[in-house]
């Protein structure tokens, strides 16, 4: 019974968060099994391009660290934003949503080589929030009970944390500005004179995650619809039709009889 609700709640979440954040954790667990080691992980522009260790590229989003307050600080906010954003903004919009991954992970992955950084999930889990912060900008936060604060001011929040527990805020500010890139492109710049709409969901994209919406003008052929072609309903024979019917069908028994008996009787 248990087993079926924690599976229930599993296939609950958003597939592009349950994607994620499943993959965070077993690369997390692998490491803390000793299967693979976070030198298979990070990321190097020297091994990705000289030796072709091309996976780099996504495994260094995967990895947070090992098990620890570090890493489930920021699970939480990458499941808990990574989520609202799909269920919010990016509702029914899946490929838009892939989209702004690919974009933000590009961006960072070429930002992440002028600062040094070899893991950058943090950043991107940054990203998300920020984004998720000025789409919601009338929020009330709350933050352990100490701050209170509109939704737009929780990434700088995070950095004073991050700064306060005597970390690099590099972090937070790679993930902040590939965010503001993002939201630029996509809700402010749009909507200025002259503006444009820069960021352009692929169509393949669409055609793997979105389901095609329905026409409702569309008018099926008849083998298409339900129960197959129309071909009429027949119409009830009258009185006289059905003893004509009879008498003709009487008459055709009387003549088979009566040749069968001149048959078997013979000559």
């Amino acid at each position: 019974m248990a087993y079926q609700t924690i599976r229930q709640e599993y296939l609950e979440i958003p597939v592009v968060t349950r994607a994620y954040a499943t993959a965070c954790v077993l690369t997390t667990a692998a490491v803390q099994l000793e299967l693979i080691t976070p030198f298979q992980l990070y990321f190097n522009p020297d091994l990705i391009l000289r030796n072709y260790q091309v996976w780099r590229l996504i495994t260094n989003f995967l990895f947070f660290g090992p098990v620890g307050f570090n890493f489930l600080f920021n699970m939480i906010f990458l499941y808990r934003y990574c989520r609202m954003l799909e269920e919010g903004s990016f509702r029914g919009r899946t490929a838009d949503f892939v989209f702004m991954f690919l974009f933000g992970g590009l961006l960072m992955t070429i930002f992440g080589t002028f600062v040094n950084l070899v893991f950058l999930g943090q950043a991107f889990t940054i990203m998300l929030v920020y984004i998720w912060s000025r789409r919601n900008p009338s929020v009330r936060m709350n933050f352990f009970g100490l701050l209170n604060f509109q939704a737009p001011f929780l990434p700088w929040v995070l950095m004073g944390f991050s700064l306060l527990l005597g970390n690099s805020i590099i972090v937070d500010l790679l993930g902040i500005a590939v965010g503001h890139v993002y939201y630029f492109l996509e809700d402010v710049f749009p909507n200025q004179p002259g503006g444009g709409r820069w960021l352009r969901t692929p169509s393949f994209l669409k055609m793997l995650f979105d389901t095609p919406e329905e026409d409702a003008n569309y008018d099926p052929l008849p083998e298409d619809r339900p129960g197959g072609f129309a071909w009429g309903e027949g119409q009830r024979l009258g009185e006289q039709e059905l003893h004509s019917l009879s008498k003709r069908q009487t008459s055709s028994l009387c003549a088979r009889k009566s040749y069968a008996s001149k048959y078997l009787q013979g000559p």
